[in-house]
């Protein structure tokens, strides 16, 4: 006969009653402290659970006692109506701030409706790989509208480009000591199918700051826009282990906020008023 859990347990918490099925993270690169974590929950039918938000526990052991509860809130997926019929059109995010580098377990329960509990692990580093908050930005020579003379088939796959996030290559922006976005992305070639909306979404909250100094800039992945040519050389300048990847940096070169895989428009306007709205 099998043991029964320890009460209180994170093992005792998924035993509650309902589906039990494995958690779809969003994100993996993370390092001690504050930590964005975004995921899916999909059941035994394949079909994405969707609500408003989802209780989220973390523990060091399936059988140990979770030392944080927070709660998850459903984002939305690039912009309204943008989404492919088969696509999720929401993730959950949570913030978890996690002490130090290890393996964690993470429970999430999906709020409201049929019960489903979502299991799986958080594995952090010492150091992220790509930069984090409070590192300098790299000074890439990125192409630009300028230095392209105009080749927009060459600077993005994005349809239509946005021409205003194509006109500062990074090391413009640092040289000027301007604050910017930077994301690193490929919607026509992206393997999680997030890249595209991602670039949309920049461009959205690009026109909500034109007015400001604010520099918004988009970095395409692959040599020549071609993956069977490999990456370009500031994927391994920025030491992307995935993308997209989105940052915020201050005027003062140091990354204030970053954003591993999908995000929302109302997620990365708040951040770009936080950190980078005087």
């Amino acid at each position: 006969m099998k043991d029964e859990p320890a009460a209180g347990s994170l093992e005792a918490l998924r035993q509650a009653p309902g589906e039990d099925v494995a958690i779809v993270p969003g994100t993996a690169d993370f390092a001690p402290g504050r930590v964005r974590f975004s995921f899916l929950v999909v059941d035994g039918r394949g079909q994405v659970v969707t609500r408003p938000t989802a209780r989220v526990w973390l523990a060091r052991g399936l059988d140990r006692e979770p030392f944080l509860e927070v709660t998850a809130t459903a984002e939305p997926i690039g912009l309204e109506g943008s989404q492919e019929e088969a696509d999720p059109s929401e993730i959950f995010v949570t913030q978890l701030q996690i002490p130090a580098p290890g393996k964690y377990w993470l429970l999430a329960e999906p709020v409201g409706g049929r019960k489903i509990q979502a299991i799986g692990n958080v594995v952090v580093a010492k150091r992220s790989a790509a930069p984090n908050v409070g590192d300098r930005a790299i000074a890439s020579k990125t192409p630009t509208i300028g230095s392209t003379r105009g080749d927009l088939a060459s600077l993005s796959t994005q349809k239509p480009p946005d021409r205003e996030l194509l006109r500062s290559s990074v090391a413009e922006a640092l040289a000027a000591k301007a604050p910017f976005v930077l994301t690193f992305a490929t919607p026509q070639f992206c393997t999680t199918r997030t890249c595209g909306p991602v670039v949309d979404v920049v461009s959205a909250v690009r026109k909500r700051f034109a007015k400001t100094p604010i520099r918004f800039i988009h970095v395409e992945i692959y040599t020549d826009n071609d993956p069977a040519k490999g990456t370009y050389r500031w994927v391994a300048e920025w030491r992307l282990p995935s993308e997209p990847y989105t940052f915020l940096v201050g005027a003062d070169g140091r990354v204030k906020d970053r954003f591993e895989g999908t995000f929302s428009v109302r997620e990365l306007t708040a951040a770009v008023e936080r950190e980078l709205v005087p």
